[in-house]
């Protein structure tokens, strides 16, 4: 059984997310979502002003019928060195240090990395900027 580990924030969950989940599946027979917690978002993003505690967004992205199971994490650099996968699934924009140490590891592990594209047309930044223009 091939196991795949993909991470985010996961905060206003989109079509984005849904693809991220059905894509990354594909790629195996068991799909890990790791959910970084509201304090280390907030610790690398101050401005992030998140909607859902870390709670609320694990129970959101547990209930997608791709996932199989979700984990919560603080950095990816530690979470790959404990979460059992085959493959490690990323977008291109997942590029800080933290992914650079991840892998790192990934590759002397011997764990497959895949690089999905963003989905067109939507982000939750672009969401959240439109929800507040709505509200203006």
């Amino acid at each position: 059984m091939k196991k795949v580990l993909t991470v985010g924030v996961f905060d206003l969950l989109h079509i984005g997310h849904i693809e991220l989940f059905r894509k990354a599946k594909s790629h195996g027979d068991y799909l890990v979502v790791a959910v970084q917690k509201s304090d280390s978002v907030l610790k690398y993003k101050p401005q992030s002003n998140l909607v859902y505690s870390t709670e609320e967004r694990c129970y959101m992205v547990k209930s997608i019928r791709y996932v199989d199971e979700v984990v919560e994490y603080d950095g990816v650099d530690e979470l790959v060195k404990q979460v059992d996968f085959d493959i490690f699934v990323k977008g291109p924009d997942q590029s800080h240090s933290g992914f650079v140490s991840a892998m790192e590891y990934c590759r002397n592990n011997n764990k497959e990395i895949v690089e999905l594209p963003r989905t067109d047309g939507v982000s939750t930044s672009e969401l959240k900027h439109l929800i507040a223009m709505m509200h203006k």
